[in-house]
């Protein structure tokens, strides 16, 4: 018998209270485990990794022990045994081998790999695995795969012969249930992975169905190669990581979970799985209203030739003619029955944290239309483990046998307390084991940090807005248009050139018009504050979904720096964010300025900083952020430039996304293309930089012309 070094799955070895690696010698086997009988090791350390979580070491005494401080903590105390320092790695060597022990059955599954080791591990001559007149019998110990006839759902049954010890593990399994009927008694359970590999950890007969689910639903994202990804005819080139994404929703057919942090493209990702699978259609996207535009753009952008439909309003008299049809949760209920009836085959649920609410009708229409699409896209950049109870909902419609209990969900993970009137669920619990257990069958997610790699300094985003007014900003819009016309066309030439420089190409003139003008109608109109006018009308109209907007980002955890030009808008932000807010403009001065920026900066509990593009775009660093938002612009791009920086400088270890809240159609997309014409020119000038390569803001807007 030969002793070996063995690597499990680290989700099983936290279930199990077992070490990742261990060394161990074989005393039995069946074609579905082995039974090992071995010891914990510090042999990991030539490896750099933690024997007990399989984790790159990085504590001075962990380099040299195996062990990270942490892990060991498990399974005793540091100052029981002498200290976790380097003179006493010795002898913590020798508490690792003698104080953790396998002893037991593992699914072959669960064993990624073996490797020689120097080490030896004898077993007793008198283990019970070892005596020699132990006779082989049949475990009679059966699993399969059954429907539940109540609710359709798939399930397991179990029956075995009478055992303490196996009725005793099937009661860990979430959802079982008992059943006596006369001779015939048996247990069932709602299918899910953790069931499965319990069941092959206790020997049993696995049908094959059994194994197929638990083949097809146990990933691991490493074994997937961005190379192997080819999506014929989409509009741009992807970033590895969002090629192993679509990898990802290809294994897991197109029933999944994408949590990547904001700015790594999930849109991009789902679209991208849509283009690839041109014959899954119809298709629904569902997000929040504000985002229905940027889902549209984003389509056009990145898809061949997409036919849209944009449902607005709550009449579904309209026919649905679209083969990707976008919707927002808000008015979902209406449309659930057309949906359902359109030969439905995917549904993308954006920002899907929006239907954690079980009482609320969005949700309940979620539910029912999800139940009828044989794919299911959920996307949210919001970390899950914070509050599990809020994704649980988004867990279930994509596959419900992840989570099929939802009482045993919300004890084990939603950091159940009694309260003394009922169960309070809105902590968290367990987030390791969850986040494991998610990102080993549905989930992937990705941080900035993670793909830095693959991320150039800045990324830069257009993310449309719509008006709430929208007529009083077109008619100003109609009024300034009439006006400029009615000049003379010396004066307005001559105005534009002095105002607005290079903007002046952009408005249009009508020559014969203006030569009939009678010299006297001539006036020196500042145009420039009439343009001010169209700015303060079109921030005016996007500011509440301005706000949804940061309010979103924020659900997500990491800290935003906000800009803006005017004080009225900087107010409302403050007025909105209040005690999680901090603010720099010309009304703060001195020591104010360094204490807003070092609570920025350092207070775990600030996550906005609001600022003036001319009193914060100058000498601020605020690299506890890696995203900036633009709510309103200046005139220049040098202004533009240095207010990125205030986040983009020494220090800042992450890729900075950059985004640029633009009210569509307005004179905010005009001044948005001026002033990156001018960076483009500036950018040549001074860093000698081939910019008609780069993937600018202009080039961005174009493609949604």
């Amino acid at each position: 018998m030969k002793t070996k070094l063995f690597r499990i799955n680290p989700t099983f070895a936290r279930k199990n209270k077992l070490p990742v690696y261990f060394v161990a010698t074989q005393l039995r086997e069946t074609n579905k485990a082995v039974y090992l009988f071995g010891r914990g090791t510090t042999e990991t350390k030539k490896q750099d990794a933690c024997s007990i979580c399989g984790r790159a070491l990085t504590h001075p005494v962990s380099v040299e022990l195996g062990v990270g401080p942490e892990c060991g903590k498990h399974y005793w105390d540091w100052d029981e045994v002498g200290g976790y320092t380097k003179e006493n790695v010795e002898r913590l060597t020798k508490v690792v081998q003698e104080r953790i022990k396998i002893d037991s059955w593992l699914p072959r599954s669960v064993i990624y790999e073996t490797h020689e080791t120097e080490e030896t591990v004898k077993p007793p001559m008198d283990h019970k695995m070892l005596v020699e007149d132990r006779t082989d019998k049949p475990s009679n110990r059966e699993a399969k795969e059954i429907t539940f006839e109540k609710s359709g759902d798939r399930g397991i049954k179990m029956t075995f012969p009478f055992d303490r010890n196996v009725i005793n593990q099937i009661k860990t399994i979430p959802g079982r249930k008992y059943h006596s009927e006369g001779a015939n008694k048996y247990w069932t359970a709602p299918i899910s992975v953790e069931a499965v590999e319990k069941l092959e950890l206790l020997d049993f007969e696995i049908d094959k169905s059994l194994l197929t689910f638990l083949n097809e639903n146990k990933v691991n994202i490493e074994e997937f190669d961005a190379n192997d990804i080819d999506v014929p005819g989409l509009g741009g080139e992807l970033f590895p990581f969002q090629a192993k994404g679509i990898a990802f929703l290809e294994a897991r057919k197109g029933r999944a979970l994408i949590g990547d942090e904001m700015g790594l493209g999930k849109t991009v990702q789902a679209l991208a799985w849509l283009q690839k699978h041109p014959k899954k259609r119809r298709a629904v996207i569902v997000c929040p209203a504000s985002l229905k535009i940027n889902w549209k753009r984003e389509a056009e952008r990145w898809m061949d030739s997409p036919n849209l439909q944009v449902i607005q309003g709550t009449s579904t008299d309209i026919e649905l003619f679209g083969d990707i049809v976008i919707i927002n949760y808000d008015v979902l209920q209406h449309w659930a029955k057309k949906l359902i009836g359109c030969d439905p085959q995917v549904i993308i649920f954006d920002e899907v944290h929006y239907i954690k609410n079980n009482k609320a009708k969005r949700t309940k229409a979620a539910k029912k239309i999800a139940g009828v699409f044989p794919h299911v896209i959920a996307l949210t950049g919001t970390p899950i483990v914070n509050r599990p109870i809020e994704i649980l909902n988004a867990i279930q419609l994509v596959d419900k046998s992840v989570a099929p209990n939802r009482r045993h969900f919300l004890h084990r993970y939603c950091g159940a307390k009694h309260n003394g009137f009922g169960w309070d669920f809105n902590g968290a619990s367990n987030t390791k084991e969850l986040h494991e257990k998610l990102t080993s069958t549905i989930m992937i997610r990705r941080k900035k940090k993670d793909v830095l790699k693959d991320l150039p300094d800045k990324i830069r985003s257009f993310v449309p807005m719509e008006l709430d007014n929208e007529r009083e900003y077109r008619q100003a819009e109609n009024d300034f248009i009439s006006f400029v016309r009615n000049q003379t066309e010396k004066d307005v030439k001559q105005k534009l050139q002095e105002q607005l420089g290079d903007m002046a190409d952009m408005v249009s003139i009508d020559e014969t018009k203006l030569k009939q003008m009678k010299d006297e109608k001539a006036s020196k109109v500042n145009i420039l504050s009439e343009i001010e006018g169209l700015k303060q009308l079109a921030v005016h109209g996007k500011m509440k979904q301005s706000v949804n907007w940061i309010r979103d980002y924020l659900e997500t955890g990491e800290k935003l720096v906000v800009m803006a030009v005017h004080k009225f808008v900087i107010n409302q932000l403050m007025e909105a964010f209040g005690g999680i807010a901090v603010k720099v403009d010309g009304s703060v001065t001195g020591q104010d300025r360094d204490t807003a920026v070092e609570r920025f900066q350092n207070d775990d509990k600030i996550k906005l900083f609001v600022g003036n593009i001319q009193a914060a775009g100058v000498g601020l660093t605020l690299t506890a952020a890696s995203t900036v938002a633009f709510l309103e612009l200046p005139w220049t791009p040098g202004d533009v430039l240095q207010a990125e920086d205030r986040v983009h400088r020494i220090g800042q270890k992450e890729s900075v996304s950059i985004y640029y809240l633009l009210a569509q159609d307005t004179i905010e997309e005009k001044i948005a293309a001026l002033i990156d014409k001018k960076r483009k020119v500036l950018d040549s000038v001074l860093d000698g930089k081939d910019t008609e390569d780069e993937s600018l803001l202009s080039e961005i807007m174009k493609s949604y012309q």
